[in-house]
């Protein structure tokens, strides 16, 4: 299973959170340190905002904080957020083209997959991914 780069940047943003989650983070700092757009990582903090994940702050001592603690939330739900209305393959959509109707042994078992990959991120949190700084890496490789 392949993630869309939006939800891979959106769980690189919240591993990162979760290494601090009372402090704010702009997006700015979060862009540079993740090598994305500010662009793209604004979109991501919307969609996460809009689902009750982060909170955003303008101005000074603002940014995004998580507003739930990273135990609390699941990577499978996550995972399900961020990638809401893609599918794994075409004829998982409503109205996807399939010459093979009635002939396909390969749509169940896909289905059987994505629905395990998610059952394993469904066992784990954000906490247990929480993401160092990458100054605290330096630190501890010295």
């Amino acid at each position: 299973m392949r993630l869309t780069s939006f939800t891979d940047y959106g769980l690189r943003i919240l591993m990162r959170l979760a290494s601090d989650p009372d402090r704010g983070f702009s997006t700015t700092e979060l862009a540079e340190e993740f090598g994305v757009s500010r662009h793209h990582l604004t979109k991501i903090m919307q969609k996460l905002a809009k689902v009750g994940i982060v909170q955003t702050r303008r101005g000074g001592g603002g940014g995004a904080i998580l507003v739930r603690p990273p135990a609390d939330l699941g990577l499978g739900e996550i995972v399900r957020i961020l990638e809401e209305g893609k599918v794994l393959v075409e004829c998982f959509e409503t109205g996807g083209d399939c010459n093979l109707d009635g002939r396909c042994g390969l749509k169940g078992r896909l289905r059987l997959a994505e629905t395990a990959f998610l059952a394993s991120l469904d066992r784990s949190t954000l906490a247990d991914v929480a993401l160092a700084s990458p100054d605290n890496v330096t630190a501890a490789v010295r």
